[in-house]
């Protein structure tokens, strides 16, 4: 399971860019499916992270993953 403070940053961007209260967002839930991301959104998320982390990631490799819980294990491997 990913740090916690790693998952909460990704719950809070994941909030902001498709619209949603991160107070309903859980770690098993998918982008597209339980969130309702678009592919475009999902680009979006994934330059969101990148800016919030300040790193550089894998564009296909981080649009594979489907998961918000996911997302923060990706995440975390680049920042730790």
């Amino acid at each position: 399971m990913a740090d916690q403070q790693i998952l909460d940053r990704v719950i809070a961007v994941t909030a902001r860019v498709l619209g949603l209260d991160p107070q309903t967002i859980k770690p098993e839930h998918n982008f597209v499916f339980d969130l309702g991301a678009e592919s475009v959104q999902s680009v979006e998320l994934v330059a969101a992270f990148e800016q919030e982390f300040d790193i550089d990631m894998d564009e296909d490799a981080a649009l594979a993953v489907d998961t918000v819980g996911g997302a923060a294990e990706f995440i975390e491997q680049y920042v730790k």
